[in-house]
C-alpha cells in the first residue's frame, strides 16, 4: 500500500525553512506569521515521526534525516512550478527556459543573463537549476549548459568551455598570522571542501603539487554546493579548490586570490544542450550565439593581479 502524503502546507514550510535557514524568512516568503510556520514543522515532524529542525541558541541547522529528505522535496516543488507554469502559459515560442548547476548560474551565468536580454529584449528567459539531468520533454527545458564530455545520445552539445581548478582564497586571508606562501603551508589552513561532484578535486591538487592527499581530509567544512564553497572561501573560512567558470570574476574583482603558481586542467567542459528538434530555434540559436561571443571573448587576467609569477599549468 501507498504510503500516506505528509501534509502539502508542512512541506511548503519545511522547503522554505531549509532554505532559508529561518522561519521568520519563510513566513514572510509564504505570507503567514512566524507562528505558524513553527506550528506546520512541528505537525510534519510528528506526522514522520522524525525530527526535522535542530533549534538551538536561536540558530536553526537541519538534521541528517532533514538533509536526506529536502532534495527531493525541493525537486517535487520545482516539478510543480514547472508544471503550473506551463499549464498556464499561452505562448511559450518567445520563453526560453535554461537548465544549469545552481553554482554556475549564480556565479557564472546570472551575472551575464542582463547582456542577452538587453540584446534579444523579446525573449523571456526563464533559469532552473538541477543536479540531475533534466528530460528535456517532461520538464519543457529548451537547452541545458552541461558538464561532462560532450556525449549524451539524441541531444545536440555545442562546446562552451573548458576549467582549470586551483586554490582560492580571501585577500584578507594572506594578511593572517599563518603564512600562506607555498602548498605546504595548507597544513596550517582549513580547506572548503563541495560534497557533489567536486569532492575529488583537493585529492588530485595536492597530488600534482606533490603533497600527501591526507591534507585534504577532515577537519575541513564541507558544502554541498560549490558557490557556497567559494562564498566561505571570500568571507575568509579557509582555503577553497576554485575552478575557473566559477571563480574569475571574484578573482578580476579581488574578492578572491590565487596563493599558488600551480594550476590543474580538468578533463571535462561546459557544453550547450539541446534536442535535436529545438536545437536550430530562433530563441536557442540566439541564445547559443551569444553564449559563444561571451566565451570567446578576451576573459578578465584571474590572477595575475595577485601572483608574483605566472602561474605553472600542469
Amino acid at each position: 500500500m501507498a504510503a500516506r502524503l505528509p501534509s502539502l502546507n508542512g512541506l511548503r514550510a519545511f522547503e522554505a525553512a531549509a532554505r532559508h535557514m529561518s522561519f521568520t524568512l519563510a513566513a514572510s516568503e509564504l505570507n503567514v506569521t512566524q507562528t505558524a510556520i513553527s506550528h506546520q514543522i512541528r505537525r510534519l515532524e510528528e506526522e514522520l515521526g522524525v525530527r526535522l529542525f535542530i533549534r538551538q541558541n536561536r540558530t536553526l541547522s537541519l538534521t541528517s534525516e532533514a538533509k536526506e529528505y529536502l532534495p527531493g522535496i525541493r525537486a517535487a516543488f520545482n516539478d510543480l512550478r514547472l508544471a503550473t507554469d506551463r499549464l498556464l502559459r499561452k505562448d511559450d515560442g518567445n520563453v526560453l527556459t535554461v537548465s544549469t548547476l545552481a553554482s554556475l548560474a549564480a556565479k557564472w551565468l546570472l551575472p551575464r543573463i542582463s547582456a542577452f536580454q538587453e540584446k534579444h529584449p523579446g525573449i523571456d528567459v526563464r533559469i532552473t537549476t538541477s543536479t540531475a539531468l533534466v528530460d528535456f520533454r517532461r520538464d519543457g527545458v529548451d537547452a541545458a549548459i552541461r558538464y561532462g564530455r560532450g556525449q549524451w545520445p539524441g541531444l545536440r552539445a555545442d562546446w562552451l568551455m573548458a576549467d582549470k581548478m586551483f586554490p582560492v582564497c580571501s585577500p584578507e586571508l594572506l594578511k593572517g598570522k599563518k603564512p600562506l606562501r607555498k602548498p605546504q603551508d595548507l597544513a596550517d589552513h582549513v580547506l572548503l571542501h563541495t560534497s557533489a561532484n567536486n569532492d575529488d578535486d583537493w585529492r588530485l591538487w595536492l597530488t600534482a603539487a606533490g603533497l600527501p592527499t591526507d591534507l585534504s581530509k577532515p577537519p575541513g567544512v564541507t558544502f554541498d554546493m560549490v558557490f557556497m564553497t567559494i562564498q566561505a572561501a571570500i568571507d575568509g573560512l579557509g582555503v577553497a579548490m576554485g575552478r575557473t567558470s566559477y571563480v574569475q570574476d571574484d578573482i578580476a574583482k579581488g574578492r578572491l586570490v590565487v596563493p599558488f603558481e600551480i594550476e590543474l586542467p580538468v578533463d571535462a567542459g561546459f557544453y550547450l544542450v539541446s534536442p535535436e528538434a529545438k536545437a536550430d530555434s530562433p530563441k536557442v540559436s540566439a541564445f547559443r550565439k551569444w553564449l559563444s561571443d561571451i566565451v570567446k571573448a578576451k576573459p578578465e587576467p584571474l590572477a595575475e593581479a595577485t601572483m608574483p609569477m605566472r602561474r605553472q599549468q600542469l
